[in-house]
């Protein structure tokens, strides 16, 4: 009997600024000439440079970070469906998890063809008297930020997405969908209040990492084929408040100080743990109004357990800039500026 061939997958991260502004509550695509919440943007350039993009990717699945909100009457699976729908793409399924607390969901768009995902969380359901063991993300997870003996009450304004994936021959995977706590001091007005809402967020952000850690912990035991992907509020050397707690969120997901068996894979991370911060990669590009000129910071990552870190894949980051082919294509580079003030992540896979 011949030898199976590899399979191959493309799986993205993209975290789609307003998403949810792009539809109403029925799912419905308003693809017209009012203004997006994008900067200077209309709902139809928008949403039209999101099919372009999408388009180029050609992923088997996209973890879709700040995707539309699911409430009352809105749903972000039907939403992602109908914009599939609108632009032919072959990712025309969506799953989500636990609903997030903000207008911003982590929706997974998916061929159904290559790819089998079910949402399967795992942790304790201990609703909000929390435990200290890692519970489901829809949990209170305790955890002492202040090193104070009092444990502080975490809980994610967006759980992470877990899904079991069976490929279609028959591989299974493991998919973390992450929206990490934003270390934004809004509703500051002051030097010291600026300081004390970053450090407090920054707490928060790290204590979420950590509960994420645990969870890559239980997995790397069971054996999973394990990726954790998603926009990440941090990254190695990214602000001053890292010299404080002395690491940033990435690194303890990734791995600090275990061996090499139980440490998750980035080579945009690597890159920047390397301190060599001149020739560190960007995924996300913001407008600093008080400085008047563009902000670019690492913030999106995809990241792999050792068993898939062994098989070479190939990651990209679709900048407009920094990446050839997106910038010597003019339909593409622009329609990377106009979708989202964060730019996609890939990772091209080859199971045997």
């Amino acid at each position: 009997m011949p030898a199976r061939a590899p399979e191959r997958l493309r799986l993205a991260t993209y975290n789609v600024e307003w998403f949810n502004a792009l539809f109403d509550d029925d799912g419905r695509l308003l693809a017209d000439a009012e203004l997006s919440a994008r900067y200077k943007t209309t709902r139809a350039e928008q949403a039209g440079a999101l099919g372009i993009v999408f388009t180029a990717m050609d992923a088997d699945a996209v973890m879709v970070i700040e995707a539309p909100d699911t409430g009352s009457r809105r749903q972000s699976t039907r939403a992602l469906e109908t914009f599939a729908q609108a632009f032919g793409l072959r990712t025309r399924r969506a799953i989500s998890g636990f609903v997030s607390e903000t207008e911003q969901e982590i929706t997974l768009l998916y061929d159904p063809d290559r790819l089998d995902p079910q949402h399967d969380p795992k942790g304790d359901a201990v609703g909000k008297k929390g435990s200290r063991d890692a519970p489901r993300f829809d949990g209170t997870f305790r955890y002492d930020m202040n090193v104070d003996t009092a444990p502080d009450l975490i809980r994610f304004s967006k759980p992470p997405l877990e899904l079991a994936v069976t490929t279609a021959q028959g591989h299974h995977l493991r998919l973390i969908g992450v929206h990490a706590k934003s270390k934004s001091p809004h509703g500051a007005r002051t030097p010291a209040e600026i300081t004390r809402l970053s450090i407090e967020n920054r707490r928060k952000q790290l204590a979420e990492c950590i509960w994420l850690r645990a969870r890559v912990d239980w997995h790397l035991a069971q054996g999973d084929s394990l990726i954790v992907l998603g926009d990440f509020n941090d990254g190695p050397g990214l602000d001053e408040f890292e010299k404080l707690f002395g690491h940033s969120g990435v690194e303890i997901v990734l791995g600090l100080d275990v061996p090499p068996e139980a440490r998750m894979y980035d080579p945009h991370a690597a890159m920047a743990q390397g301190g060599r911060m001149n020739l560190a990669p960007t995924t996300a590009r913001f407008w600093l109004n008080p400085q008047k000129r563009y902000f670019e910071a690492l913030l999106d990552f995809i990241m792999v357990s050792p068993d898939l870190a062994a098989t070479q894949p190939a990651w990209r980051i679709w900048h407009p800039w920094n990446d050839p082919a997106c910038l010597h294509t003019p339909e593409l580079h622009e329609a990377l500026l106009q979708a989202s003030d964060h730019f996609p992540v890939t990772i091209d896979l080859t199971l045997a």
